[in-house]
């Protein structure tokens, strides 16, 4: 089977440093310090897909042509691993890359008569994608995509849950144990996205392998003007806790139910950003390094850790607790947070049909001790608790 792989090298870059998005400001980024986020994913997705290519897993011997630029849209994440044995170079990746660099290399792609197109980066990613299959018609639209997260914003249906993911899709997709299915693209208004409003459209469909257990699904705006007695509650719940306990450090993850609690307790939270409150001082829109500095400043002298709460909201119909919209939560973030301290936060909406919650912290050893610890604590009214599973990746 030949598989297409298309790396958008400056996704995700601005995601730790608290950046709405990476379209057009890549060279921001990368001089703020921030490091390829889409290019390794790829790499480890690729890696993974290696070590299944060469087990038992692999019951029917697929073999798989990788097919690709070389440099940093292709290559350069798997070139170097054994299974560069199967790829096949159609071109060089340009010095800088734009958008239609991308659509061009689809366009390479369909030519060269893949199966199916892994690759690596966020919506506007699979935009350019998209258009660049409508534009060769109809035949082209039914290639099916596996998306390797690898963005700051990823609400279409196209993502694996994680790099890991993606490789077990596209083995299981070889094998033939996969049907394709059609699943929303989902589009945000740049704009407006900039300024801190969500405001989210259906841009078009794309065809991806069936996999309810390893595909996240789009992201679904569930949230009702019904509930606002209940995100009172939930309000209520946290101004009680800060009442109770005047030291306590609340950090506010992203998302529309968490800042419309804000609203009820007079902190002026923004939607898209990460926030922490403490002492009566509200830090808003915090990148990565701002975040380690005040929650490490939070300490006390003799170093044990005073009272801490990290406030998170699973993305509505994707059941990500993080790792989609809150990258500037990195890991090193995360550890000095610990797991005791994060507390989940839903609706009953959003509670309805998730069994489980999603982790995708970007490393595999974090994502494991998640995973070990198997459950989070979700708060779903005033001193209402419960606990939901985290999804096995």
């Amino acid at each position: 089977m030949r598989i297409g792989i298309v790396v958008n090298p400056d996704a995700g870059l601005g995601g730790r440093l608290g950046f709405k998005g990476s379209d057009g400001r890549a060279k921001e980024a990368r001089a703020a310090g921030a490091e390829d986020r889409a290019g390794p994913r790829m790499g480890l997705c690729l890696e993974h897909l290696d070590q299944l290519l060469g087990s038992s897993l692999n019951r029917t011997q697929a073999s798989l042509t990788l097919v690709g630029l070389s440099g940093r849209m292709g290559e350069t994440w798997y070139y170097s691993k054994s299974v560069g044995e199967y790829s096949e170079c159609i071109g060089a990746t340009p010095s800088e890359t734009k958008p239609q660099d991308t659509i061009a290399l689809v366009h390479q792609l369909i030519d060269a008569n893949v199966d199916a197109i892994l690759y690596a980066g966020g919506d506007g990613t699979t935009r350019d994608i998209v258009t660049a299959l409508e534009q060769q018609g109809e035949a082209a639209q039914r290639i099916p995509l596996i998306g390797v997260p690898g963005g700051v914003k990823m609400h279409s249906g196209c993502f694996a849950t994680t790099p890991k993911a993606a490789a077990e899709v596209t083995l299981a997709f070889a094998m033939g144990d996969l049907r394709t299915a059609i699943t929303e693209v989902m589009d945000l208004d740049e704009e407006v996205y900039q300024e801190g409003v969500w405001k989210v459209r259906m841009y078009g469909e794309a065809w991806t392998p069936s996999s309810p257990r390893f595909m996240q699904g789009a992201k679904e705006q569930v949230e009702r003007a019904s509930e606002e007695e209940t995100i009172e509650g939930l309000a209520h719940h946290v101004q009680v806790l800060l009442e109770d306990e005047p030291d306590l450090m609340v950090i506010w993850g992203s998302g529309g139910t968490l800042r419309r609690m804000g609203e009820h307790v007079d902190q002026h939270l923004t939607l898209l950003g990460i926030d922490i409150y403490h002492g009566e001082t509200l830090h808003n829109d915090l990148n990565e390094s701002q975040l380690l500095e005040l929650i490490s400043g939070h300490k006390e002298s003799n170093g044990d850790a005073r009272p801490l709460l990290l406030l998170l909201s699973p993305m509505g119909g994707q059941g990500f607790l993080i790792g989609r919209g809150n990258l500037q939560l990195s890991p090193d973030v995360l550890r000095m947070v610990g797991h005791d301290n994060i507390l989940g936060v839903a609706t009953p909406s959003k509670l309805i049909g998730l069994d489980a919650v999603r982790i995708d912290t970007g490393d595999s050893d974090l994502d494991d001790a998640f995973q070990d610890k198997r459950f989070i604590k979700i708060l779903q009214g005033f001193r209402t608790t419960r606990l939901i599973r985290v999804a096995e990746v």
